[in-house]
């Protein structure tokens, strides 16, 4: 009995072999999933700050010029979407035909194409609009929209301010 008992024993040590196995690669796939999510989470970040500091840089040329000077050049505003599909789009933007170029300067220029500092092309959209408060003196909305230049579709930053008559 006992020797038949032995005999019945045979292989049960593969097959725990095997189940550890199987239990040990669900669990290394487990991990190697988490890291890929890691990586497209960390590139989608990435391309967000990148875009973000796309948009204060061009912020910022409007912060350093006169109220007099927030103006866009009417050649450089776009006539088809994603430009005028989006919300803060208005066709009685400010423009001004005394921007000199082109080519046009940054502060001037509606829509533009920029590369960030991982190499990636974005295109930046400027906005800008005059806007009477309740009560209050008119202001000029600046909205920057920053879109990944491969799908203008997908809208990474999108930043506004508003300036009035004591910007200068």
């Amino acid at each position: 009995m006992r020797k038949r008992l032995r005999v019945d024993q045979e292989g049960f040590g593969l097959i725990e072999l095997l189940i550890a196995m199987v239990i040990l690669n669900v669990g290394l796939l487990a991990i190697i999933a988490s890291f890929q999510a890691g990586i497209v989470t960390l590139g989608r970040a990435s391309r967000v700050t990148t875009a973000a500091v796309l948009a204060d840089q061009q912020m910022e040329l409007y912060r350093a010029i006169t109220y007099d000077s927030i103006r866009l050049a009417p050649a450089t505003i776009p006539v088809a979407a994603p430009y005028t599909s989006d919300t803060a789009y208005n066709a009685s933007q400010i423009t001004t035909p005394t921007c000199s170029g082109p080519p046009y300067p940054d502060e001037c220029n509606a829509s533009r194409t920029a590369t960030g500092a991982d190499n990636n092309s974005y295109r930046v959209d400027t906005y800008i609009v005059q806007t009477a408060p309740s009560g209050g003196r008119p202001v000029k909305q600046v909205t920057i929209v920053v879109r990944d230049e491969a799908n203008l579709s997908k809208v990474y930053v999108r930043q506004a301010s508003s300036f009035d008559l004591s910007t200068g």
